[in-house]
């Protein structure tokens, strides 16, 4: 049996884990974060998870789907909170189609306690990678007490997330391609609490934003009837985190931004100026496997949170990996190298739609021409269900490559500016007048 060491015991680690136990490896899970399951502890930051079709998907394959959509808050679309109070909804897709609010850290205790029932994964905890020799398949960790112990495997698969020891190791090493983008903007978790009855303060089915053009606010609800709020803000200058420094600060600026909100928000003066403030980065990085040892999730991509698809991306990365162990095992080189050419254009594109969505949710959607933009894309997919697309629905509610809908997103948008364009909105339901541009922009 071989033995496969997993480095990073988040969720996709803890996935790809049962993936490959289910196929008869003997895996070896590494954690650098006590046991969440005993300590009641957060898996890493606290920004809700938006679960969606690719994350479902996964999670199907390893029958957890049903358990972990029992503990979410399905979505149906966004609410817009425009400074004067006005709201408005924007449906995500189709009646029957939703995201799921989830707590990252339930979901990542359900996946170690799932990987505990397996005879062959054996779970290490306070194991802090240190180095590795990628040639050995060998990785060095140092407990609490700061003792280094070695492990060898036959093959080293590395999920310790956006800031890598296991990539580290593989930038040492030539012609290996790496960057790392920070945004200006960071953000801070804050909390609305649920009624006195446990009911919800705002509507439970949509995620709320209120978009304030350079930095916005958003609200995913959470089963306990709570809100986790989340706010996208400038890091320096003017006006930012760095800017606000004292109570007065803080109330002018709620008052002049977020004055319907800051009645419900808990602890508003003592979350903003304890709770950290986190970073937002994308990495990129090429190619993700050497000899023996292969990078999966945000350790090969991590990508920032706008489009909801960082966990649904890494969950899809534990598919493909599945897949192409299915079809070239035994050889290791083979499904190495088939899973990072399947994967790394769609983990590009999928970072390029988070960074435009950052720009779409903070800047357009309280724009009345936007509105009306997506009000013709929405017309366009109940119309024509199956034929016409929007790009967040390819993305959202579908397991098409994010390079498809990346591409594909573009041709939609200048299929849309041109029925805007040439006033064809009343004539959406005519054939002989859509079905030409259908022609002309749908691939």
């Amino acid at each position: 049996m071989e033995k496969i060491a997993i480095v990073g015991g988040g969720l996709a680690g803890s996935l790809i884990s049962v993936y490959l136990a289910k196929r008869g490896f003997e895996v070896h899970l590494f954690e650098r974060r006590p046991d969440m399951r005993a300590n009641k502890i957060a898996a890493g930051r606290s920004i809700n998870l938006a679960l969606s079709e690719r994350g479902i998907n996964a999670l199907k394959k390893v029958s957890l789907d049903e358990q972990v959509l029992d503990t979410g808050v399905a979505m149906t679309g966004r609410t817009i909170h425009s400074r004067n109070g006005e709201l408005t909804f924007q449906p995500y897709g189709k009646e029957d189609q939703a995201i799921y609010s989830v707590s990252r850290g339930l979901l990542n205790v359900k996946l170690l306690e799932l990987a505990d029932e397996l005879p062959n994964i054996h779970l290490y905890f306070n194991s802090i990678c240190v180095d590795a020799n990628l040639e050995e398949g060998i990785v060095r960790f140092k407990d609490n007490e700061g003792k280094i112990s070695e492990f060898k495997a036959d093959r080293v698969i590395g999920s310790d997330g956006a800031f890598s020891a296991i990539r580290y190791e593989m930038q040492t090493k030539s012609r290996f391609n790496y960057s790392q983008d920070y945004l200006q903007h960071g953000y801070k978790e804050l909390t609305i609490p649920a009624t006195a009855s446990g009911g919800f303060q705002m509507d439970r089915n949509s995620l709320h934003i209120w978009p304030r053009e350079s930095f916005m606010l958003i609200a995913l609800p959470n089963i306990d009837g709570t809100f986790t709020c989340t706010l996208f803000f400038q890091l320096d200058g003017a006006l930012s985190f760095e800017s606000i420094k004292s109570d007065g600060d803080l109330d002018n600026f709620f008052d002049t931004y977020f004055a319907d909100i800051k009645p419900l928000i808990q602890d508003l003066h003592h979350d903003f100026f304890n709770n950290p403030t986190g970073q937002l980065v994308t990495v990129r990085c090429y190619p993700w496997k050497n000899q023996k040892m292969a990078l999966i999730g945000d350790a090969a991509h991590a990508v920032v949170p706008f489009y909801g698809q960082g966990m649904n991306c890494s969950f899809e990365d534990c598919v493909v990996f599945d897949d192409m162990l299915e079809k070239h095992y035994p050889n290791w080189d083979l499904v190495f190298d088939e899973y990072q050419k399947a994967r790394k254009p769609n983990a590009d594109a999928i970072a390029n739609l988070a960074l435009q969505n950052f720009v779409e949710m903070r800047d357009l959607v309280g724009d009345k021409d936007f509105m009306h933009f997506k009000h013709v894309e929405h017309e366009l997919c109940e119309i024509y269900p199956g034929k016409f697309r929007s790009q967040y629905e390819l993305v959202t509610f579908s397991n098409e490559p994010y390079q498809y809908a990346l591409e594909q997103g573009a041709r939609n948008s200048e299929l849309v500016k041109r029925i805007i364009r040439e006033k064809l909105e009343n004539q959406l339901e005519n054939p002989n007048v859509i079905q030409p541009l259908f022609d002309e922009y749908l691939k």
